[in-house]
């Protein structure tokens, strides 16, 4: 039995009695997405249901590209460009580039896309996220485990840039948090602990050792613990600093061997 094509302007409608602000935009895509009028009608409840857009089209769009989202996979956020401008500003030829955390691998294939002359690797905890890396970054290995576990004995002393977009939020504030995150989103992407920053002491921690001699550590981080997360790379001894962008309401910290 054949589905009935949906009406564009009752999508819309729809879409913006769920709480959807762009409704004509998210309608479009939904259109643009589907393959059938069932298919639309799926994806149309799936998104008035609260799942993330990028999850139910399949795809988010991050520097230009588009990043391939399974359901279940942390979405990438525009903010996380900033992660990505500072890395093409510092990215030397051939370097060595390490995406850690890398969820869907939006960074790692943004870097690929503009820098073709380096040597790409990433890693995840969560293997839905790691297959959904495979696709999108092209050339590199994607690597499955806890941060620095699954990564190659080759790579210590060899990693010109480390990026990181580990988890930052409170555990705590994850209830406060949009219901698309809280809910279709894996809390280990989310979840930074008791003060959110958990991950990011494992990840400066561990980072001198898979650092080259003069290797840059960027962390992704929140405006207000940008300090603390400054406070833990001068701990371990990095020359540190700041980058913001109100534009992207991105913070990055940055820590230099030397």
């Amino acid at each position: 039995m054949s589905v009935p094509a949906l009406d564009w302007a009752d999508v819309v409608a729809r879409l913006r009695a769920a709480g959807c602000v762009f409704a004509e935009d998210e309608a479009d895509l939904l259109f643009a997405a589907a393959e059938s009028a069932g298919a639309l009608a799926v994806m149309v409840e799936r998104r008035v249901s609260g799942e993330p857009l990028e999850q139910v089209v399949g795809w988010a769009l991050f520097c230009g590209l588009r990043i391939q989202v399974d359901p279940g996979v942390f979405v990438p956020r525009r903010r996380t460009e900033l992660l990505v401008q500072q890395a093409l500003l510092r990215a030397e030829p051939g370097a060595v580039v390490l995406d850690l955390c890398c969820g869907s691998g939006a960074v790692a294939a943004a870097v690929g896309a503009s820098l073709t002359d380096v040597e790409l690797h990433a890693a995840d905890l969560d293997p839905v996220a790691v297959a959904c890396a495979r696709r999108n970054v092209r050339v590199g290995e994607v690597y499955e485990g806890d941060l620095y576990a699954p990564l190659p004995t080759q790579l210590r002393g060899r990693v010109d840039l480390l990026l990181a977009n580990a988890p930052y939020v409170p555990t705590d504030s994850i209830r406060l948090m949009p219901p698309e995150a809280r809910i279709h989103e894996p809390k280990v992407a989310l979840d930074g602990g008791d003060d959110g920053l958990d991950v990011q002491r494992r990840v400066i921690s561990g980072a001198r050792e898979w650092l080259a001699a003069r290797g840059q550590l960027l962390v992704e981080t929140s405006e207000q613990q940008a300090q603390e997360t400054v406070k833990l790379l001068t701990q371990q001894g990095f020359v540190t600093y700041l980058v913001r962008s109100d534009e992207l309401d991105a913070t990055v910290a940055i820590g230099c061997s030397e």
